[in-house]
């Protein structure tokens, strides 16, 4: 099932910011002809928003009714196998001249403070080219770790002046978008580890430090950040690197980092969306309850302004979908009979363990994954206090029958809703086979979506506790 948000959520839309709009003159250096487009990023990811012919003389006129929000754009070239980048803040009525024989260093820009300021930058950048390049071979031909020590010197000093050269834009531009890039480029310096009472160093500093003050340089309420690949990165890394995935630890760190966009519809809405669409489809179990969090609290309550009704109403039924079926809720009964017609439902049955199988005779992964079920549950889940509880999705009864003879299954208990009155597909968000949830001696949900190998870790994990307990 494709995710919802892919066409749920164009974040690229036409923004309503009401002003004199944009106008920026090309002049392309050994262009007649041909098409150029101005980009912008959203993210790490860029999108196309205009275009406009060469003329014969060269020049082409990228120019709309509305203002554009701040940001990293880019002019594509004819071909769009290159581009160059530049700012757009205040000032969106200048020239930019271009010759392709050197982009980056003779690209000219007039009537734009801000692009001076970042083409002066990328020509700093230029002119350290060598010292990058000679600090990446000996980097590569590096042996030993001394090898690698030797290069250190060398990448530190680099470091330095580019810092030095940001800061400087910071200082003395304060106000200017790349002042904001730059001050969201900074990393947290970590101060050394202190000793605790006993004496020994608390190895657990620097961790709790950086994380404490990973956000310090970035303002999240200057909605120009959301248009380059920075606050991407940012909260990609913090969730996945300094936040515990767990849902309770990313709901609140996420709950928080949205309060500080407050102040910028599109940094609030950037959040928002990179949120809800990352944890729709995260690959961690259980952190679809981060997901119907989202939902339940901002697009419930119609705070997702980007969005239409109809588009909401698919996201929140979406949401109420999933969550009669999140890590630690009751599973929903599931009154069904079995090959013979006789009444079996999921809560009847009575053991330490309950794995709940939704499988179908005709789907070929179940072909092959069922029957990897049945031979880890006859090995060893079965000694762990296992029942299986196998749920027809599709084909006929005689497939699926004779699919159990054929595989020997038994010693499960083989269902299926022949009128389909359990409503099974809603409550358990049944849309692929196999589903395999993972069930305590309550019905208590403790894992789901699991392959044979991922649940037998966590039966094993989950034996171990019980010991100890």
């Amino acid at each position: 099932m494709q995710k919802l948000l892919y066409f749920l959520i164009c974040l690229c839309s036409t923004f309503s910011l009401h002003a004199q709009g944009y106008n920026i003159t090309v002049q392309l250096k050994g262009y007649q002809s041909g098409t150029v487009y101005l980009g912008h990023y959203m993210g790490k990811t860029t999108y196309v928003m205009d275009s406009a012919q060469i003329s014969n003389e060269g020049v082409a006129v990228l120019k709309g009714p509305e203002k554009q929000p701040g940001g990293i754009y880019m002019v594509v070239l004819p071909g769009k196998t290159r581009y160059v980048e530049m700012l757009m803040d205040k000032v969106q009525n200048f020239s930019v001249s271009i010759d392709t024989s050197d982009l980056s260093g003779k690209t000219i820009y007039k009537n734009s403070p801000d692009n001076d300021m970042f083409s002066a930058y990328n020509k700093f950048l230029s002119s350290q080219s060598d010292i990058m390049n000679d600090i990446q071979q000996k980097l590569a031909a590096a042996r030993t770790a001394e090898d690698t020590a030797k290069v250190r010197p060398l990448s530190e000093g680099l470091g330095k002046k580019l810092l030095a050269y940001r800061n400087n834009i910071i200082q003395q531009h304060p106000q200017t978008l790349l002042a904001s890039i730059f001050k969201a480029m900074r990393e947290t310096e970590v101060p050394p580890m202190p000793r605790k009472k006993d004496g020994s160093l608390d190895s657990t500093y620097p961790y709790l430090y950086f994380k404490a003050h990973y956000w310090d340089d970035v303002d999240l309420s200057d909605g120009r950040l959301v248009r380059t690949p920075i606050i991407e990165s940012r909260l990609t890394r913090y969730f996945n690197q300094l936040v515990a995935p767990v849902p309770d630890s990313v709901i609140l760190e996420g709950d928080r980092l949205i309060a500080k966009t407050r102040k910028d519809k599109e940094s609030f809405k950037y959040v928002v969306w990179w949120l809800t669409h990352t944890y729709e489809g995260s690959p961690i179990m259980g952190m679809d309850a981060v997901f119907v969090h989202l939902v339940e609290k901002y697009y419930v309550t119609k705070q997702a302004y980007w969005v239409t009704e109809e588009q909401n109403q698919k996201i929140i039924d979406r949401a109420f979908t999933i969550a009669p079926n999140l890590i630690g809720q009751k599973a929903a009964a599931l009154p069904l009979v079995d090959t013979a017609g006789r009444p079996k439902a999921l809560y009847d049955i009575k053991s330490k363990y309950t794995v709940l199988v939704f499988w179908d005779p005709t789907c070929g992964h179940c072909i092959t994954e069922v029957p990897r079920l049945d031979s880890a549950y006859k090995a060893s889940w079965k000694k762990k206090g296992v029942t299986m509880y196998g749920v027809k999705t599709e084909g006929t009864q005689a497939e699926w029958t004779q699919f159990i003879k054929d595989k020997n299954l038994v010693g499960w208990a083989h269902v299926w809703d022949p009128g389909y009155k359990s409503n099974y597909r809603k409550f358990y968000d049944v849309y692929s086979t196999p589903l395999v949830y993972l069930l305590d001696e309550n019905k208590k949900i403790l894992a789901k979506r699991l392959g044979v190998e991922q649940l037998e870790e966590f039966l094993e994990r989950e034996s171990k506790v019980a010991v100890k307990k």
